[in-house]
């Protein structure tokens, strides 16, 4: 088993790029099974939840081709509708291909997904969504199975308790593009990601309005053709870079940046003496280049996640690692998944002064972090770990990383590349973290 070994203390500089989004290439990627075309998407990061899709895409018919972080997509057996368990119990985002499944094919066989353990997401409202639009919904052995010979236009509220759902929107919005009629989606997740798949979806022939706005409208069409789509930079990878050089004192470049994706992240960060600047504002706002620096000091900061564009879950425990640092108390709270808390007893091994009280957590911050062996337990709870560790005195030994393996390219190569001192190494089926850290 692969772990992280880290050396604290350094101060992260140089330029790095900001990868493609997993988050918008999986629904892209779905998104495909809907062409009669060949479908191209180019800054695919080559992720393990990547790889995953290509094989559960390769098992429902389409032939892939990729080559770094280029990706060409076709259908060669429309017949194939079932998402095995074995597939999609390792990413919760392979539910994407039920809504494409059902339009392009009138029927889908998906097993119930999986994914990280931060709290229950049920899939309820991508259900009631298709089932809006005409499909019958049953349950077999854990797979969901939808039926539909036509679709039809509906309207359709997709509101939940923790807001809006961002693969509900996608599923829903993707099945709709080739329903009878009009669609109107109230309560649609407004993420950027949504936007990039609308606007992928409008080139290869349909007919959606309103994507980034509570409310969509898409007119029905016959058929989609093919489409070369750029993805869009991820905004969790850019906002957890640049955290990890803001909590090692340091000044880096960040290009590909998307700065108009971050406007709430951005605002609590330069609320905490974190400085990200853009260096030319010819660039497009969502892929421009930055500047990232911060103040000696670090102030103490509030905030609580929402749904976008307010601040984003994917963000908290990186944000959370950076105010351990602050001079005073903060106050976090998690209003997406409630139990999203899995890094707190790591960090307080490292010695943060964390404080829990259910979906809020004060820190205690002023002190300093020392290098410990920590576990992750979730993927964006383990860059939070990684974060800490470059900021901690010491050596710190994280496990479980494949955890962020789902969700960064090769962060430790990446982070290296600014000056960190981080080592992968093989950790060993019964070797313990204390060992490997001499405790």
């Amino acid at each position: 088993m692969d772990a992280l070994r880290i050396q604290g203390g350094a101060r992260l500089s140089g330029t790095l790029a900001v990868d493609g989004s997993k988050n918008a290439s999986l629904p892209a990627m779905a998104a495909a099974i809907l062409s009669t075309d060949t479908v191209q998407l180019r800054d695919v990061p080559p992720l393990s939840d990547i790889n995953n899709m290509v094989r559960l895409l390769g098992e429902i018919g389409c032939e892939v081709v990729h080559d770094d972080r280029t990706m060409t997509i076709r259908t060669v057996d429309p017949t194939a509708n079932h998402a095995r368990y074995d597939i999609v119990r390792t990413m919760r985002a392979s539910i994407c291909v039920l809504g494409p499944l059902l339009a392009a094919r009138g029927e889908a066989r998906v097993s119930m997904p999986g994914g990280c353990a931060i709290g229950d997401r049920p899939v309820d409202l991508h259900l009631r969504g298709l089932e809006a639009l005409g499909a019958t919904i049953t349950l077999d052995g854990g797979d969901i199975i939808a039926r539909a010979d036509k679709l039809k236009g509906a309207t359709i509220f997709l509101g939940g308790p923790f807001g809006s759902t961002v693969l509900g929107t996608a599923n829903v919005m993707s099945a709709a593009v080739l329903a009878e009629g009009t669609t109107i989606i109230e309560s649609a997740a407004c993420e950027p990601e949504i936007t990039g798949l609308a606007n992928m979806l409008n080139a290869m022939g349909a007919d959606v309005s309103g994507a980034g706005t509570p409310r969509i409208e898409i007119h029905g069409v016959e058929s989609l053709g093919n489409v070369d789509y750029q993805v869009i930079p991820d905004r969790i990878v850019a906002g957890t870079i640049a955290m990890a050089v803001a909590i090692t004192n340091g000044d880096a470049t960040l290009t590909n940046f998307p700065y108009d994706n971050l406007l709430a992240v951005l605002d609590r960060l330069t609320a905490a003496g974190v400085h990200i600047q853009r260096r030319d504002d010819t660039e497009p706002a969502n892929r421009c280049t930055v500047k990232v620096s911060s103040d000696r000091n670090l102030k103490p900061v509030l905030f609580t996640t929402q749904p976008y564009p307010g601040y984003p879950t994917d963000l908290q425990a990186q944000m959370m690692t950076v105010l351990c640092l602050a001079d005073g108390n903060s106050i976090v709270t998690e209003r997406i998944y409630p139990d999203r808390f899995l890094h707190v007893s790591e960090l307080t091994r490292m010695g943060a002064q964390l404080f829990r009280s259910g979906p809020t957590v004060v820190v205690q911050g002023g002190g300093e972090l020392i290098g410990a062996p920590v576990m992750a337990g979730d993927l964006r709870g383990s860059a939070a770990l990684i974060m800490a560790g470059l900021a901690a005195k010491g050596e710190t030994i994280v496990q479980r990383i494949y955890h962020v393996d789902r969700g960064y390219v090769k962060l430790e190569e990446q982070l290296n590349t600014l000056g960190a001192g981080i080592e992968r190494f093989d950790l060993g089926v019964s070797e313990s973290v204390e060992s490997a850290v001499g405790v």
